[in-house]
């Protein structure tokens, strides 16, 4: 009875991973290859993101700064 139940086991693992390997294969874009140019390119471009998405960080990061400090002159006053 117990080596049944291991092969009962072992199969709808196979299936459930053929299943997921056709689902992935349907939906996958053809792959294209890029230029050396547009590789450049895309790369400025995710560079140029990053830089304003760290640059709004640092933004936040100052007010935050600002306003402990003048929390700490009011009570550094009392």
């Amino acid at each position: 009875m117990t080596p049944k139940k291991a092969a009962d086991q072992a199969s709808p693992r196979s299936s459930t991973a053929t299943t997921a390997v056709t689902t992935t294969q349907a939906t996958r874009k053809p792959w294209k290859k890029k230029t050396p140019v547009e590789v450049v390119l895309d790369q400025i471009n995710r560079l140029r993101d990053d830089v304003l998405a760290k640059e709004e960080e640092l933004k936040q990061a100052k007010r935050q700064l600002q306003k402990l400090e003048e929390a700490k002159k009011v009570l550094e006053a009392t």
